[in-house]
């Protein structure tokens, strides 16, 4: 009766091999590599790793994981919270309790409603492209208000 109205998935299945437990607390850099879940806190750069083959970078960061520091990684799912810059080079998907303060740079977004930016919204135009003659640029209505004033 009803068919699939489901949408596909931008994001390439990864394994995801590592966790900060939601009673985790880390301070420092961390470097990954396939898939990292974060429900603590992690104070630092977080990098993922470029993978050999299929092998990419992807982050989930649930609703009760923080990071402050900056984030590079290939594919993104955001519900927690961010105080820094975040680049994403494939898909980034921003779920309803996504807070993120800073840069974003991305190739794809999914925004849902309920996410909120403070910042800039950079879109790439391509996965091996960044250099910032490429970027183009989202102004969000609250920085234009700022502007304004």
């Amino acid at each position: 009766m009803f068919g699939n109205s489901r949408k596909p998935h931008l994001i390439e299945v990864s394994k995801l091999s590592s966790l900060i437990a939601e009673d985790v607390e880390m301070n420092g850099d961390l470097i990954f590599a396939s898939g990292l879940r974060v429900d603590g806190l992690l104070h630092g750069k977080l990098i993922g790793k470029p993978g050999e083959g299929k092998a990419r970078s992807l982050l989930v960061l649930s609703d009760k994981g923080r990071i402050e520091g900056s984030i590079r990684c290939y594919d993104a799912v955001i519900n927690g919270t961010i105080e820094g810059d975040l680049e994403v080079e494939h898909f980034l998907e921003l779920q309803a309790n996504a807070r993120v303060s800073g840069t974003i740079r991305y190739c794809q977004l999914q925004m849902d409603v309920g996410a909120i930016v403070d910042g800039q919204l950079i879109q790439r135009d391509s996965p091996q492209e960044g250099r910032k003659g490429d970027d183009k640029v989202v102004e969000l209505a609250a920085d234009k208000a700022r502007s304004a004033s």
